[in-house]
């Protein structure tokens, strides 16, 4: 089925969730009503739904249907189960994005760059270091590690739209899986220098190693929050023993 038929349903439906169209508790339209509504086959409606169980907007009820789980945070939230660039966290969240880069270079990795990356030693890197602010505050500061080979002619430009987009609809590359590590971590000088942090000294971290469809990690980031801005959200399952 095209992928822009199932996600437009999941975007709408969505859109409806977090707007309170339906709400709270609330049950969804029967899977009938939903696919006379979109004019779509009933594989198309259960994918959609899927995506919204996946990523904790409504859990699915046997013999009795489907129902709003959502609540929305006062932080801004960023799922941890899905991969969304910053542009597009920010924009589900209701806020202005806008991103400035501070530092692009290129470099070749050396052992303590691939210790800490991932990347083997002596890859062809690009390193980015850019500000993203939220309603005009400077609230993340980004450490970004590029693979030359496969994300080539890296521009500020482009690092201050969207890389991913530029990945993924310029390149046509698949970006598939994502591992994630989360810490707490203290200021750093740069962090200082940067960010609009208030009171705080410590930053929520989050780092990441992304993949594609080949299975090569050509993206190594560290991502530095203000804590209080931010929360990290998943929709977790208890296995069965």
């Amino acid at each position: 089925m095209p992928k822009s038929r199932y996600s437009d349903i999941y975007q709408d439906l969505k859109n409806k969730i977090e707007t309170g169209e339906y709400e709270f508790q609330e049950l969804l339209p029967s899977e009938h009503q939903l696919i006379e509504h979109y004019d779509c086959s009933r594989n198309t409606i259960r994918r959609a739904i899927g995506n919204l169980v996946t990523d904790g907007y409504v859990q699915t009820m046997q013999g009795k249907g489907v129902r709003n789980i959502y609540q929305p945070t006062q932080q801004n939230s960023f799922a941890i189960g899905n991969i969304e660039s910053f542009r597009e966290s920010a924009l589900r969240n209701g806020k202005k994005p806008k991103t400035r880069v501070i530092y692009l270079t290129e470099l070749v990795a050396d052992k303590n760059i691939a210790r800490r990356t991932g990347f083997e030693p002596g890859s062809n890197l690009y390193y980015l270091q850019r500000v993203h602010y939220l309603d005009n505050k400077a609230l993340i500061l980004n450490h970004n590690y590029f693979l030359k080979d496969l994300v080539p002619n890296l521009t500020k430009e482009i690092a201050e739209s969207s890389i991913y987009d530029y990945i993924e609809n310029t390149l046509n590359m698949s970006i598939i899986t994502s591992k994630r590590v989360f810490t707490v971590e203290k200021m750093t000088e740069i962090d200082e220098k940067y960010l609009e942090l208030g009171d705080y000294n410590c930053l929520a971290v989050v780092t990441s190693q992304t993949y594609n469809s080949d299975g090569i990690m050509f993206e190594y980031t560290q991502s530095r929050h203000r804590p209080d801005y931010f929360s990290f959200q998943d929709n977790a399952t208890r296995r069965v023993r």
